[in-house]
C-alpha cells in the first residue's frame, strides 16, 4: 500500500502522443556551442578511501532545490562495462521535452582508472561520461543519470557528483534499489511512494507504466524530488525506463557490441 504522502501527479503526455502532435516530425531549432563545459571539480583518487573521503567532502555541496528554470533539454547518460576489465562504453543522448526528440547522442570508448567498488562507481564511470559530455554541441538543461542521486549510502551517488561537476540539475533514475525501503506504490502510471533510509527520504519508488515494476529516483544536484519525479514521467514513454537512459543504454552496448 502507498505511504500516505506519496500519492499521484498529473501525468505529461507519453512520448508517443507528444510524437503525433510535433509538426512534421521536424527537430527544434537549438543554439549549440563549440562543447558542452563542465568544471575540473577535483583530482580523482587512486584508492578507495580516498574516493571516501573526497564523497564526504562533496556530500557538503550538494543543493536539492526546486528547479530555477523551465527544462526543455535532459541528457541521458548512461555506461557499459565489464566489472573485471579496465574498457568502458559512455554514452549521452540530448533528449528534447516539447517534441520528444532526440537532437544530438555522443558515445566514447574509454578505459576506467579505478577499480570496481560498489558504492563508488561513480570514480570508475564519471571520467568516460565527461569525455562523452564534452563533445557534445548542445547544452543539456539537465541530466538524467541510470544510478543513484542521495539514494546512496554517504548521500551522494552518480548524479549528485556529476551534477556537481557539469553544474546543472542532475537526477537518478535506477532499476534496483542501492539504500532504502519503501511501500508498493499504487498500479497506475504517475503514483509513487517515498524511499526511505534511515528516517531519511532519499528518493520514491515511481511508477513510469502502469502494472510495471516501479523505478526508483531520486534528486542529485539542483533538483528535488518532486523535480526528479516530475522530469521523469514527462521522460517517459512505453518502456518502464524513461527514453533518455533507455536510449543512452542501447547506444552503449551497441557501442560495445561493434567493439
Amino acid at each position: 500500500m502507498a505511504a500516505s504522502w506519496g500519492g499521484q501527479i498529473e501525468v505529461p503526455l507519453t512520448v508517443q502522443e507528444a510524437s503525433r502532435r510535433c509538426r512534421n516530425g521536424n527537430l527544434p531549432r537549438l543554439e549549440t556551442g563549440p562543447m558542452a563545459r563542465y568544471r575540473e571539480l577535483h583530482e580523482w583518487p587512486q584508492t578507495g578511501s580516498e574516493a571516501i573521503a573526497l564523497q564526504k567532502r562533496l556530500r557538503e555541496r550538494v543543493s536539492l532545490a526546486p528547479l530555477a528554470r523551465e527544462i526543455e533539454t535532459v541528457a541521458g547518460a548512461d555506461i557499459s562495462f565489464d566489472k573485471f576489465s579496465p574498457k568502458v562504453f559512455a554514452g549521452v543522448v540530448v533528449f528534447h521535452l516539447p517534441t520528444m526528440s532526440v537532437i544530438e547522442e555522443v558515445g566514447v570508448q574509454s578505459e576506467a582508472r579505478f577499480p570496481y567498488i560498489p558504492g563508488l562507481l561513480s570514480f570508475r564511470e564519471t571520467p568516460a561520461l565527461l569525455e562523452a559530455w564534452s563533445r557534445l554541441r548542445t547544452e543539456p538543461d539537465a541530466v538524467m543519470l541510470d544510478g543513484q542521486g542521495i539514494a546512496h549510502p554517504r548521500r551522494i551517488g552518480i548524479a549528485s557528483h556529476f551534477g556537481l561537476i557539469v553544474e546543472r540539475p542532475a537526477f537518478g533514475c535506477a532499476k534496483s534499489v542501492l539504500v532504502g525501503r519503501y511501500d508498493e506504490p499504487g498500479p497506475e502510471r504517475g503514483q509513487w511512494s517515498p524511499l526511505v533510509d534511515r528516517g531519511e527520504v532519499v528518493g520514491a519508488a515511481l511508477r513510469t507504466k502502469t502494472r510495471t515494476n516501479p523505478i526508483y529516483v531520486s534528486p542529485g544536484h539542483l533538483i528535488d524530488l518532486q523535480g526528479a519525479i516530475s522530469l521523469t514521467l514527462r521522460c517517459s514513454g512505453r518502456y518502464r525506463v524513461p527514453e533518455p537512459t533507455r536510449l543512452a543504454h542501447l547506444l552503449v552496448n551497441e557501442l560495445r557490441r561493434k567493439a
